[in-house]
């Protein structure tokens, strides 16, 4: 069905071609969201994703950094970026959530993707545009909507190449509009909020870093209990909680996107021993290391 009389939305409706292990992926889902779904802490992945906010409104915290998104805003988020969103209570959120790979170390296309992705990776993740440039990314999601409706496409190589290259025609739409984003954040904090969320994002940033309770307050010019106090209020997390979560989820995407050993990953996520990582990545992820990268349904 149509919602504003210009974008076609039809509950878990979805599109998938392939699966994540293979060189291209596509996953779009049509659904939506209220906060009796809200995630308790942020994740990550290893392919990119794309949110575009149907009605109403929701929060979304990216790298510790919160954005309000509006009807009609895009969220563009590269593998690895730590996020979750958080919706109000109420009208649930409709959504179109696009996950996608592409093989980017082909010589014969890795400088296109490189380019092309380029909005992915920008300091601001989200997208808003006039209603007239808006409409030129709806056309074309609406077409892949009516397209996979009045198509059987699952398996048909053709069906599927037509999608391919109608989704990389959106990601070369957003490319050439990128400069023209008027998106502003009117979230509204108080200095002490502010600065509690300066905090999570200089831990997301800094993870891998000999950080600790102390070690903020004296970068951020806080007493150490009052900091503790206030990080608690503001984020709902205990400090110490926050840093170790931040520092495993790293670790868990490392652990099911490279090759890396397990004793080089505890270190570049800012563990100080290997014994100290086992035992912090067993309590939060429920399973060792080694269990957990050997039960990853992520091919490598």
């Amino acid at each position: 069905m149509l919602i504003n009389d210009n974008i076609y939305y039809e509950d878990n409706h979805y599109i998938i071609i392939n699966n994540i292990p293979n060189n291209i992926y596509y996953y779009i889902d049509y659904d939506k969201r209220d906060a009796s779904v809200n995630m308790e802490f942020q994740h990550l992945h290893p392919y990119y994703e794309m949110m575009f906010l149907l009605a109403p409104n929701a929060t979304h915290l990216i790298e510790g950094v919160p954005y309000n998104i509006h009807m009609g805003d895009f969220v563009l988020l590269a593998p690895s970026v730590m996020h979750k969103s958080v919706y109000y209570k109420g009208e649930p959120s409709k959504r179109v959530i696009i996950d996608f790979m592409y093989p980017l170390d082909k010589p014969e296309t890795a400088d296109a993707y490189r380019e092309i992705l380029k909005p992915f990776h920008a300091d601001l993740p989200i997208y808003r545009f006039d209603f007239q440039d808006q409409q030129r990314l709806i056309d074309i999601l609406n077409s892949l909507f009516i397209f996979s409706k009045e198509h059987k496409y699952y398996g048909n190589p053709a069906d599927e190449f037509y999608i391919h290259n109608k989704f990389q025609e959106l990601l070369y739409t957003f490319y050439d509009l990128r400069n023209k984003n008027i998106y502003t954040n009117d979230q509204s904090y108080n200095s002490i909020q502010q600065k509690m969320y300066e905090i999570s994002s200089y831990i997301h940033t800094h993870y891998d870093e000999n950080i600790s309770l102390d070690a903020l307050s004296e970068q951020f010019f806080i007493s150490s209990s009052y900091l503790s106090r206030e990080f608690k209020h503001v984020t709902g997390f205990n400090l110490s909680n926050y840093i170790q979560l931040t520092r495993i989820k790293n670790a868990q995407y490392q652990l099911i996107s490279s090759n890396k050993k397990i004793s080089q990953i505890a270190e570049e996520c800012g563990f100080s021993s290997f014994s100290q990582f086992n035992r912090i990545f067993n309590k939060i992820s429920g399973a060792s290391p080694r269990e957990y990268r050997q039960s990853s349904t992520i091919g490598k």
